[in-house]
């Protein structure tokens, strides 16, 4: 039996096979992020989806593990990116440009489908976490409240609560890559 890279490793690894196979775990959970935080807006989530992935390539001798974790590191990177394009007005693709890739065409009926199983995909995914999980992502993730505001809230210690994330984090990627 062989074990798996981690998200770290596969990151850290500078083969495109590996930050394929960290798109495949990860885009998933980095899409119903997007899409909990853009709204009804499927073709900017695509678009955000890209060129996050475009610039976690570019820029991935820059991840710190010590920081965080893989996984939280995409999620910053997202969420820059959809704060710059509310502020632009439309979302950056320098990194994807760089790369030479392609825009994303996407058909109407497919925005939809997007649109339709993105909220469904991550709350089915989140209910499957145990209850303290569920809610350490929930707060820390999607709402962004800082750590010590959780750990005071639940009565607990700032590391307990990384620690819940970061296993629920995982658990999320685990469930990505079992859906196909």
């Amino acid at each position: 039996m062989s074990i798996e890279p981690s998200d770290e490793e596969l990151l850290a690894g500078g083969h495109a096979e590996d930050f394929g196979a960290l798109y495949e775990r990860t885009y998933p959970l980095i899409r119903a992020y997007l899409r909990r935080r853009a709204g009804a807006r499927p073709d900017l989530v695509l678009d955000l989806l890209a060129e996050t992935f475009a610039r976690a390539l570019e820029r991935r001798e820059q991840f710190d593990p010590q920081r965080g974790s893989a996984v939280a590191w995409l999620l910053g990177i997202a969420k820059h990116l959809l704060l710059d394009s509310m502020r632009r007005g439309r979302v950056a693709d320098e990194s994807r440009r760089r790369l030479g890739m392609e825009r994303i065409q996407v058909e109407d009926d497919q925005l939809e489908l997007i649109e339709r199983e993105s909220d469904s995909e991550l709350q089915r995914a989140l209910n499957r976490l145990p209850g303290e999980q569920r809610e350490a992502v929930e707060r820390r993730v999607l709402q962004e409240d800082a750590y010590a505001a959780i750990a005071e809230q639940v009565g607990c210690s700032e590391q307990v609560v990384r620690k819940r994330v970061s296993r629920g984090l995982s658990a999320l990627r685990r469930t990505s890559e079992e859906t196909p």
